[in-house]
């Protein structure tokens, strides 16, 4: 039987622990807005990428190249005044959470930036629970790019191996498990869809709580 040390679970964050999609969406128009571009898309196109980096978001939804970290600056100084009161926390996030840290070592790896993931986490009172947050300041190669996952698993002090867990809702979590070669777990409550997930995963859960039980159920008899 595995001890507590042995057994780390990495979460990502927007569609696996929280909803901040009111605010994302908020802070994109602002952006669009701020810096004179005439958005035509729907909503659901931002959506859609979700889970990427910001840059990837603007160029990938028209701005130019060389424009978009103007509009990234714009989107994070809406981001920074919305996000607390336009986000919350997802349905048994906080229990799946607290049943995980009972296991195992707990981590926080998301494309958002650390700067405002903290005040986040803090606010639905579940920072204490963690023992490394990595975010897109942290990194060169954001996921899927395995190296968010070197970084908190250098953080912990441990190699990457398949009793570390990696639990997201986009396959951008998934295919990043797989490059560090560590576990992962899908969830649906989030931005992907259960036929996108199941190509990058075997294991597949409605939300982080489902997800954690079944972890804990790979080493601990019910």
């Amino acid at each position: 039987m595995k001890n507590k040390e042995e057994i780390t679970v990495l979460f990502d964050l927007d569609g696996t622990l929280i909803d901040s999609t009111e605010a994302i969406l908020a802070s994109f128009h602002f952006a669009f807005k701020d810096q004179n571009f005439n958005f035509t898309k729907g909503d659901e196109e931002i959506i859609k990428l979700i889970g990427y980096p910001l840059d990837y978001m603007f160029e990938n939804l028209g701005v130019e190249k060389n424009k978009v970290w103007d509009y990234v600056d714009s989107y994070k100084a809406n981001y920074k005044e919305v996000s607390e009161a336009q986000t919350v926390l997802l349905e048994n996030a906080k229990e799946a959470v607290a049943l995980a840290a009972t296991f195992a070592t707990l981590g926080v790896v998301t494309t958002k930036t650390t700067l405002y993931s903290i005040p986040l986490l803090k606010n639905f009172q579940i920072w204490n629970y963690f023992n490394t947050i990595v975010g897109r300041q942290e990194v060169t190669h954001p996921k899927p790019h395995p190296e968010p996952i070197f970084r908190a698993c250098e953080a912990l002090k441990i190699t990457p191996n398949r009793d570390v867990f990696i639990i997201g809702d986009t396959k951008l979590d998934l295919i990043a498990a797989n490059r560090a070669n560590i576990s992962s777990v899908g969830v649906l409550c989030g931005y992907g869809n259960e036929e996108e997930l199941s190509t990058f995963s075997p294991n597949i859960c409605n939300d982080s709580l489902d997800a954690v039980k079944l972890i804990k159920r790979l080493y601990f008899k019910a």
